[in-house]
């Protein structure tokens, strides 16, 4: 595994571990995500309009852990054993403490995740956000709100990414469409509700 590479320094803190998981144990850890999670599709509200997300996705977490974005209210499953387990081993590297995981499936190059920032009053004024990514390659796209700087991050099968500061007030991030062609990549970011229910 390697260290962390600091990417942004400035109005927050993104930083990279590339080969957090070894590809080895990649593989079978992702196909039984696939396999047993409780994937589901969903619509948000856009500007007052329903639309379908582009992606399927879950929430797990500790009862109470209620997440609440784009006009939809997430009660946590229980944990599933593979998410407890790796919610400990990031705990350990982190030193950070989560007790809820957002899941995106992203099928193909068509889903992707719009422009955003995770701000939600649940996650508290600074959050710290784990966001291990599992499966084929896509970018993370990050730009900054006021200066409008953008930064293009590969991430690849195993590799995680650690956003905290003020990152989510100062930048927004993104997973753009892409047209090449690549497989399923699943997307587990660990986050810490501060104000549940």
């Amino acid at each position: 595994m390697s260290s962390a590479i600091r990417l942004i320094a400035e109005d927050g803190e993104l930083d990279l571990v590339e080969g957090f998981l070894p590809p080895a144990e990649c593989a079978g850890l992702g196909s039984r995500l696939l396999g047993e999670l409780a994937w589901h599709g969903e619509e948000i509200a856009i500007f007052g309009r329903r639309m379908a997300v582009p992606r399927l996705l879950c929430w797990y977490g500790d009862p109470g852990a209620v997440y609440r974005y784009s006009g939809v209210s997430h009660e946590p499953l229980p944990w599933d054993a593979a998410l407890a387990g790796l919610r400990d081993r990031i705990e350990a590297f982190t030193g950070r403490s989560f007790n809820a995981v957002l899941c995106n499936r992203y099928r193909t190059g068509k889903d992707s995740m719009g422009w955003h920032a995770d701000d939600e009053p649940e996650l508290g004024e600074r959050p710290f956000i784990a966001s291990l990514s599992l499966g084929a390659e896509r970018t993370f796209r990050i730009r900054h709100r006021r200066t409008g700087k953008t930064l293009d991050v590969p991430l690849r099968d195993g590799d995680l990414l650690l956003m905290g500061g003020a990152l989510q007030s100062c930048w927004k991030h993104c997973i753009p469409k892409t047209a090449k062609a690549c497989g399923e990549r699943v997307n587990l970011t660990f986050r810490r509700i501060v104000q549940p229910g």
